[in-house]
């Protein structure tokens, strides 16, 4: 849970009043969350809401056409307006996109290299660290997600809860300021689920930043510090998972949780 003294400093990170189209298609129309230092934020909702584009947008892998996007106090600079709104700064981007490691659906891992060579890749080339450093912490963090045996081996040879393991453990050798995880289990069958559940559990206990959109309300319940609710690109419900699972206020949200109970 973040403490008073997190209160006192900018979110890790925050947007504000979003807006995002693709052609004549309105994903996200305005949407603002916060997501605080040591705090987890799981965005739920169905199929299409905009929960992956909202994380997407969060570290500029896609671009808004509205709205505010701040890392830590920072705003994202931007030039030109609506449809012809790029960020201003490449430098930022990167800067940005580096402190918030990205842990997709499919894992994305590359199949010509090794698990430690996918690890170490990021670090080493676009941040410029340390080989041997970066090594020692590669397999520190393949150790911490429970494949420190898997460093030889390359991802054709994983099951698919190791791939995403070992995509968690890539994200964590960024030495991010947060982790956004998209959908990091819907890949998987239910019990390689559990793996990385258990992984994504332990982060949250150390007190790590994440921004997590998930199927999983379990998950969403048992890990998160604040649960928004995302309907037709707008956050239509939010709180502590007690006031979202437990007490949910509008129609659409009670709806959609009815619709995701195990029968």
């Amino acid at each position: 849970m973040p403490d008073t003294q997190a209160a006192d400093t900018p979110p890790v990170i925050e947007i504000r009043d979003l807006h995002k189209s693709y052609g004549d298609l309105e994903v996200l129309k305005g949407v603002t969350i916060t997501a605080r230092q040591g705090q987890v934020v799981s965005l739920i909702g169905s199929s299409g809401s905009g929960k992956s584009t909202l994380l997407r947008c969060a570290n500029l892998l896609e671009e808004s056409q509205q709205g505010e996007v701040i890392f830590k106090g920072e705003p994202v600079r931007w030039k030109g307006a609506g449809r012809n709104r790029h960020p201003a700064d490449n430098g930022q981007v990167l800067r940005i996109r580096t402190n918030l490691s990205m842990v997709f659906q499919q894992f994305n891992l590359w199949a010509h290299m090794s698990i430690l060579q996918n690890v170490m890749e990021a670090p080493c080339t676009v941040l410029g660290r340390d080989r041997a450093e970066v090594e020692a912490a590669a397999r520190r963090y393949l150790d911490k997600v429970g494949i420190a045996d898997k460093a030889d081996a390359y991802p054709a040879q994983l099951s698919g809860g190791q791939q995403q393991r070992a995509a968690i453990a890539r994200a964590l050798c960024m030495e991010p300021q947060a982790l956004l995880f998209d959908e990091p289990t819907s890949a998987l069958d239910p019990e390689l689920e559990q793996e990385v559940i258990r992984v994504i559990k332990d982060l949250a206990a150390e007190g790590r930043t994440m921004l997590i959109v998930t199927h999983d309300m379990k998950l969403a319940a048992d890990v998160s510090d604040h649960v928004v609710f995302l309907h037709q690109g707008l956050v239509e419900e939010e709180g502590s998972p007690d006031e979202v699972f437990g007490a949910a206020r509008s129609e659409r949200l009670r709806g959609f949780l009815s619709a995701t109970q195990p029968h």
